[in-house]
Order: structure tokens, then C-alpha cells, then sequence
């Protein structure tokens, strides 16, 4: 009976990658996930064309024996409906769509994990899209209070303008000042 037992980690451990919430664990997540493989392969083999054709293919093969076949070694009866034929290929449906179904319920549990990680991967694109809009808004608003090229040509030809104006007041104190000194002395060497 231990198989039908439900294996509970609690609630401090994650639960096993694609293992749904109330579903029952028939034994251990590897093997399950072994067997989910498993029938994961089956299913993919028969949704392909070649096990169409060869399913056809035994199918006419087993009518044509049991039909024209020698007598006694006809196996099936065509009287009967090939009723060993029907059993067969009704064993190989009721199979196959179980194993449909679980290997589309994986795909779902696959899809259903990608959506959240594509989600997520938005969520993180869109922060860092709102993140880099909000930089570029605050450069733009920090070159606006940057100065231009204009203005500090404006500014350089005024300070140079200041500095040729201070080079001549400059010029014309000191040739004040000479003739001045000059002047001194002009009537030092008069008052002699």
C-alpha cells in the first residue's frame, strides 16, 4: 500500500518540477519523471507518418493472410470480423490516448512554467526599460542646465573684452605714472 501513499516534504520545500498541487505521487519524482519521458516518446512515435504506415501496413498484411492465407494457418477468422484484429488495435487505442493525455499534460505544466519565466523576463525587461526612460529624462534635464556653446563664446568674449580693457587701463596708468615720474623729475632737476 505504500504506493498509493501521498509523500509530503512539507510546506519549507519546493514542490517537484512539474508535479501538480493535489496530484498524488505514485513513487518518486525521478521515476515519474522517467515514466513521463517514457510515454512522452510513445506518443511522439505515433503522431508521426511512418507509424501510420506501418500500422497500415501490418493491418493489410493481417487482413490479406487471414483472407487468402492457406486455411490452417489462418489465425484470425474473417467470418468472425477479425475479431483478434479489432481486440488488438482497440488494446493499442485505449494505450494511446492515455498516454495522449499525459504527455499533453506535461507539455502544459512545460508551457505553463515558461509563461511565468517569460513573464517574469517582461516584468525585468519592463523595470529596466522604465529605469533607463527615467536616466535619460534626468541626463536631458542635466544638459539643459549644462551651458551652451553660445553662451560660453558670450561669456569668453566678454572676459576676453574685460581683460583688453584692464591691459589698457592698466597701460594708460602706467604711462600715467611715468610721465608723472618723469614730470618729478623735471622739476627736481630745475629746483637745483
Amino acid at each position: 500500500m505504500s504506493l498509493f501513499k501521498r509523500q509530503d516534504p512539507g510546506l519549507d520545500a519546493p514542490l517537484a518540477t512539474g508535479a501538480r498541487a493535489g496530484r498524488v505521487s505514485l513513487g518518486g519524482s525521478k521515476s515519474q519523471e522517467r515514466f513521463g519521458r517514457w510515454t512522452e516518446s510513445i506518443a511522439r512515435g505515433m503522431g508521426t507518418p511512418w507509424f501510420l504506415l506501418i500500422l497500415t501496413l501490418i493491418c493489410v498484411a493481417w487482413l490479406a493472410w487471414n483472407t487468402w492465407g492457406p486455411e490452417s494457418w489462418r489465425f484470425d477468422s474473417a467470418a468472425l470480423g477479425f475479431t483478434a484484429l479489432t481486440l488488438i488495435l482497440s488494446l493499442q487505442a485505449s494505450y494511446a490516448a492515455p498516454m495522449i493525455l499525459l504527455a499533453q499534460n506535461r507539455q502544459d505544466d512545460r508551457d505553463r512554467v515558461q509563461m511565468e519565466q517569460d513573464r517574469q523576463r517582461a516584468e525585468r525587461n519592463l523595470a529596466d526599460t522604465e529605469f533607463l526612460a527615467r536616466e535619460v529624462v534626468a541626463l536631458r534635464l542635466a544638459l539643459k542646465d549644462l551651458p551652451d556653446r553660445d553662451f560660453i563664446r558670450a561669456e569668453l568674449r566678454s572676459l576676453l573684452a574685460e581683460l583688453e580693457e584692464a591691459e589698457s587701463e592698466e597701460d594708460s596708468e602706467a604711462s600715467a605714472g611715468t610721465d608723472e615720474a618723469a614730470a618729478t623729475e623735471d622739476r627736481d632737476a630745475d629746483g637745483r
